[in-house]
């Protein structure tokens, strides 16, 4: 009998070795293409030069945040570090950190404003922002805004500028704010859904698009107050920046037309007459005229700059003193869930343990939880309460910084504070609950499937196939009747207030910070280095360091995250666009994600729809 293999076992083995020896080949590129990456990143000198007399370039592109999202390393370094692309996310305190720092710092001429990809976040956060780049004006340095074109949200930014250039081909596009959304009623209808619903207050109305085609008139009353208060302070502080008047900066239809005939249909010359910017330039007429103010860089063709992303690399070789006295930071930014969460996201057990660790942490002394959240889970919100109120039993003072929404969820882990802060756009309040459920029966039945079966009593045959009875849903009810109930017994009791007061400015209605102080939510308007200084002050500091207190990473974790921030210097910046298409997705693929993620073991919720303005 021969030993020679078969021939279809030879072509399996040949077929095979092929395949290993490409699969072999892929691996050992990938992996000494990241280690020759790694090499060179190591290697080569990157020292930040900063020239005298140099321009502080803010690009700020993409979001800009209270705490970063936990993501794949492999995925941030292939967008790469510096791509300004919108997609990406940029720390408040980094923003504000290199403003503050660039006003003491001799070798910083001005601030070039260069918002292009700067998306839509809170008002709070754009005036937080604001206030600093006021304190580097006092320096007697001048800020200059640059754009082809500015949104309203980077027109807020713009007007604390000196001078507003505008690409002669630009525009300025300030429209107000507004509030709508899609309505399902019709739809879950047709489909034979059947959504219980199950709340508590008037002005809840979150669960809305599930019961009605249109906005209730309580929501509509809500939301257009809430509008204008947030208005108003946005068009207070344009105004008065740019010395123009409020009402000039909405303009009717009708007047928006008369403008636009008279700058003979050119939307850049109806701004400069409208004064809402300064003067018209190009990108060219713009480098020009930054080199004549602030001279050439000694490299390239440009103006001597350093942007943030270097600035802040510059100004963190410096070593930090730390004190023995140390105010606690505790940032609870996103979704209130349930369990351990990454960071950017709340978790009942993930953000009581960042407080568990402040508590006995000797060096703390205070803590200021810093909150920008529009809640979520009722049951994670109570553990983490419930380890706030263990930081005041153990005798550390707790300030509560209100971002840019502490509503629902975000004020009952608040109302426990010791002393609460907001600013006057904080979106607040929204004290209400509510449970959803939706069952399928009538749905399942049109296409011929039933449900059917015997149980030892009427929990036990709960199935969203099956449907819920009528002293099920009522028992469900009496549950967020109490859950409510505790809700405003919670706000009484911590506010010094009557439980017919709390209902009164209850009921769901979310407050702006500024409306939250007439009301007594809150005790003072102020950003967080009021917080922190009220904090240092109930504990009798005087000397004292600030630090934020996060989760830890493991020595694998830091490793491969230094790696490949590193490497992502060094890697091509991705020229990949978005769709309208994709957008549209990823927009719906947020709002289910958002939903799905609701685990409270309850099925009971403290969240603000309305904190999306």
């Amino acid at each position: 009998m021969s030993a020679k293999p078969s021939l279809i076992k030879r072509i399996f083995q040949f077929t095979w070795k092929t395949i290993n020896g490409f699969r072999k080949l892929v691996l050992n590129l990938f992996f000494f293409g990241l280690l020759a990456m790694l090499i060179v990143a190591i290697s080569v000198d990157d020292d930040v030069q900063l020239e005298s007399g140099s321009a502080l370039v803010l690009d700020l592109a993409g979001s800009i945040v209270e705490q970063k999202r936990q993501v794949d390393p492999i995925e941030e370094a292939m967008k790469s570090g510096k791509n300004n692309d919108g997609s990406g996310e940029i720390l408040l305190a980094d923003v504000l950190n290199a403003i503050d720092n660039a006003t003491a710092d001799e070798r910083i001429s001005s601030i070039v404003l260069d918002m292009g990809h700067l998306r839509w976040t809170g008002i709070s956060k754009l005036q937080s922002i604001g206030d600093a780049l006021t304190r580097f004006k006092a320096s007697g340095k001048p800020i200059l805004a640059t754009a082809n074109s500015y949104g309203q949200n980077q027109y807020f930014l713009a007007s604390f500028a000196d001078t507003i250039y505008l690409n002669p081909q630009g525009s300025v596009e300030l429209e107000g704010l507004s509030r709508y959304r899609q309505y399902y009623k019709s739809a879950l209808d047709k489909l034979k859904i059947n959504a219980h619903i199950f709340r508590v207050g008037t002005f809840k109305s979150a669960v809305e698009p599930y019961i009605r085609d249109d906005m209730s008139p309580a929501a509509k009353e809500a939301n257009i107050d809430l509008l204008k208060d947030i208005w108003a302070s946005y068009a207070a502080t344009v105004s008065s920046n740019r010395d123009i008047k409020p009402e000039h900066l909405v303009l009717g239809a009708e007047d928006y037309l008369s403008e636009l005939d008279k700058a003979d249909g050119k939307s850049a010359a109806m701004a400069i007459n409208m004064h809402w910017v300064d003067e018209l330039a190009t990108a060219e007429a713009f480098r020009l005229e930054m080199i004549e103010t602030v001279g050439k860089a000694t490299e390239g063709n440009s103006y001597k700059q350093i942007s943030l992303y270097d600035y802040e690399s510059l100004i963190a070789t410096q070593p930090d003193l730390f004190l023995d006295d140390t105010v606690g930071i505790i940032v609870a930014k996103g979704t209130i869930l349930n369990g351990n969460q990454p960071a950017g996201q709340i978790g009942g057990e993930s953000t009581s343990l960042l407080l568990r660790k402040a508590r006995f942490d000797d060096n703390v002394k205070a803590v200021v939880l810093r909150v920008d959240s529009p809640g979520g889970s009722a049951f994670a919100s109570e553990q983490i309460r419930q380890e706030v109120l263990a930081l005041k039993t153990a005798g550390k003072p707790v300030v509560v910084s209100m971002g840019s929404y502490a509503a629902s969820g975000g004020y009952w882990i608040s109302a426990s504070a010791d002393y609460i802060y907001a600013t006057p756009t904080t979106l607040t309040g929204s004290i209400g609950i509510f449970g959803m459920i939706t069952t399928f029966e009538d749905s399942l039945s049109s296409l011929g499937i039933h449900t059917d079966g015997v149980a030892t009593s009427e929990w036990a045959g709960i199935s969203v196939a099956k449907g819920l009875t009528p002293a099920i849903k009522s028992v469900i009810q009496r549950h967020i009747e109490r859950g409510y109930h505790d809700f405003i017994s919670l706000v009484a009791t911590e506010r010094n207030m009557s439980l017919e007061e709390v209902d009164n400015i209850a009921q769901g209605r979310v407050w702006s910070g500024r409306k939250a102080l007439d009301l007594g939510l809150i005790d003072e308007l102020g950003d967080l280095d009021d917080a922190v200084a009220k904090a240092a002050d109930m504990a009798g500091l005087e000397d004292f360091d600030s630090q934020i207190i996060e989760h830890e990473l493991t020595p694998q974790e830091f490793f491969i995250q230094e790696m490949f921030s590193s490497v992502a210097v060094y890697l091509p910046q991705s020229s990949m666009g978005v769709s309208l298409i994709e957008q549209a997705l990823t927009q719906w693929s947020g709002v289910v994600e958002e939903f799905n993620a609701f685990d409270d073991p309850n099925g009971m919720y403290l969240f603000c729809d309305n904190c999306t303005l």
